[in-house]
């Protein structure tokens, strides 16, 4: 399983990219954590982001607050959506982001299923959540998850660590392997 860590300033941004494909009828919406679902399940963008801002105080000075996650199984690997949720939130958990609102949606647009998490890197006091060593921690992770769900090991560039470029939106992108 391949984990592609984002970080960046606009979780209106994150949200939209991920509904779009919910609209489009290449994705769903497989878990939410701490975030308000609508009555009839249809969420609507600003009010999820406002939903997850709301949980971070308005004096956080992390540059960086928002979180999206991709996480990719192997192209020969069945999931189905309770074991995909089921792994959002014991990769959410280990990586120190589990008391976090999170949302997850699942896209099935490019010939494999693969989930979204989008969530934010700011406690409740203002501070944000240590993300020292997160290459490391995601790698050890992701390779616990695939034996636990007997999942194929991903086949890494570089030992399995691959540093991609800075994004337009100002984050960076940590593809894990």
């Amino acid at each position: 399983m391949v984990a592609n860590i984002t970080t960046g300033k606009d979780v209106y941004g994150a949200l939209a990219y991920n509904q779009e494909k919910v609209d489009r009828g290449d994705g769903k919406v497989l878990l939410t954590h701490i975030v308000r679902e609508p009555a009839d399940g249809r969420f609507n963008v600003a009010a999820t982001a406002e939903d997850l801002l709301r949980w971070m105080p308005s004096h956080y000075r992390t540059e960086k607050p928002v979180v999206h996650v991709s996480l990719n199984p192997a192209p020969e690997d069945r999931l189905d959506d309770g074991q995909l949720a089921e792994i959002a939130g014991a990769y959410m958990e280990r990586m120190g982001w589990g008391g976090q609102p999170y949302i997850v949606f699942k896209h099935t647009d490019i010939g494999r299923e693969h989930i979204h998490i989008v969530s934010v890197q700011v406690a409740q006091d203002g501070r944000k959540i240590n993300d020292s060593r997160r290459n490391e921690r995601s790698v050890a992770v992701t390779e616990e998850l695939e034996r636990e769900y007997g999942l194929h090991p991903a086949k890494g560039i570089l030992g399995g660590l691959f540093i991609g470029d800075t994004l337009a939106g100002g984050g960076y992108t940590i593809v894990f392997a």
